[in-house]
């Protein structure tokens, strides 16, 4: 809610993607053009989004979806989505084409080389395009484009991030969520309240479906908080309900900010990522710790410091920033998706022996 309005959620570009892909696919198998086309996002939803226009040239079709944001201010409001279709011998093949990103270093969602489709994306097109293959056993190439892209990027980070070209098609639930401040702070503090409200003495908080479903599938954790970048307001939140433990689970990329302090971790006020994680491979004795400073993400910053006491040093500051916010008892876990756990705080083990 804001201003006594509920905030309209939008749709992410790995859903116009899809629902272009759809679109293109049905009218290359049917010969008839879409109007609106359905979509099922990850969690198994159903979301209908409209075609704004189709070409059709030769034996290819290029549908095209205008992105709506609804009430989260998105640079990406607006733009214009577009999938091109034309069947093939076998086999779903995606790639991008003008005003999508390249992938030029690695250690991002996708390969060195690849289209900046992030994998989400990519099979929500391939399973939006299998939903009505029916009879036709042949398959299909997809090219993704945005028409003005290249310019877009340029207000992004994507080419600190190593995405050349333009913007990236993104998205893990399908759903762009409004994200303005207070509104958010103020669901944060509901949430909370409502497990308080039910019976829950531990606060497991998470900053998003990453950390959501590593809490499900690791720890058998349902009754996560999703507090976004604000995990300190979390933290007072959380503090001031009454409950007795505070579990932080997070994704080495925003908990590593934790080890200088930063308790918002939206990289519009602070970043610090790489900084942090140089100081604790010096202290370590990191003979290369300054490599880190030029690595893109914590994955890639992680190869450099996995075989040393860089995490350890770390875990000690993030505890140590985590206890000055709080006098609840608080603990964090540390993960990475394809290592797992890869750093605790002192009191986490005795927390999760009481969830």
């Amino acid at each position: 809610m804001k201003s006594n309005r509920f905030l309209k959620k939008g749709y992410t570009t790995g859903s116009c993607a899809a629902a272009a892909a759809k679109a293109a696919v049905m009218t290359v198998l049917n010969d008839e053009i879409v109007i609106t086309t359905q979509i099922t996002l990850p969690k198994g939803e159903s979301i209908s989004i409209d075609i704004t226009d189709t070409q059709i040239d030769g034996d290819s079709v290029t549908c095209t979806v205008k992105k709506y944001s609804g009430d989260d201010p998105d640079i990406t409001n607006g733009i214009l989505v577009c999938a091109t279709v034309r069947k093939n011998s076998g086999g779903i093949k995606i790639d991008g084409g003008v005003g999508v990103g390249r992938v030029t270093r690695n250690g991002l969602d996708q390969p060195v080389g690849n289209a900046a489709i992030n994998s989400v994306p990519r099979q929500m097109i391939r399973n939006s395009i299998n939903e009505i293959c029916g009879d036709y056993d042949g398959g299909f190439d997809v090219i993704i484009s945005v028409p003005n892209g290249e310019e877009i990027a340029k207000k992004t980070f994507n080419s600190r991030l190593g995405i050349e070209g333009g913007i990236s098609i993104l998205g893990t639930s399908g759903i762009v969520e409004p994200m303005s401040e207070k509104a958010l702070l103020d669901t944060i503090f509901l949430e909370l309240n409502t497990r308080k409200s039910a019976g829950d003495s531990i606060a497991v908080l998470v900053p998003g479906n990453y950390g959501e479903d590593f809490a499900k599938k690791t720890f058998g954790i349902k009754n996560t908080v999703q507090c976004s970048n604000y995990i300190g307001d979390a933290i007072d939140y959380a503090s001031d309900l009454g409950f007795s433990d505070i579990l932080i689970i997070s994704h080495m990329g925003k908990l590593v900010k934790l080890g200088s302090g930063i308790m918002n971790t939206h990289s519009k006020y602070a970043d610090g990522r790489m900084e942090t994680l140089a100081l604790c491979a010096a202290l370590a004795g990191v003979e290369n710790f300054a490599d880190i400073l030029d690595c893109v993400t914590t994955d890639e910053a992680y190869e450099i410091i996995r075989d040393t006491k860089t995490i350890d040093i770390l875990m000690k500051r993030i505890d140590k920033y985590l206890k000055h916010r709080s006098d609840v008892n608080i603990g964090a876990i540390m993960f990475l998706n394809k290592q797992g756990i890869i750093g605790k705080t002192a009191d986490v083990d005795g927390i999760l022996e009481r969830i």
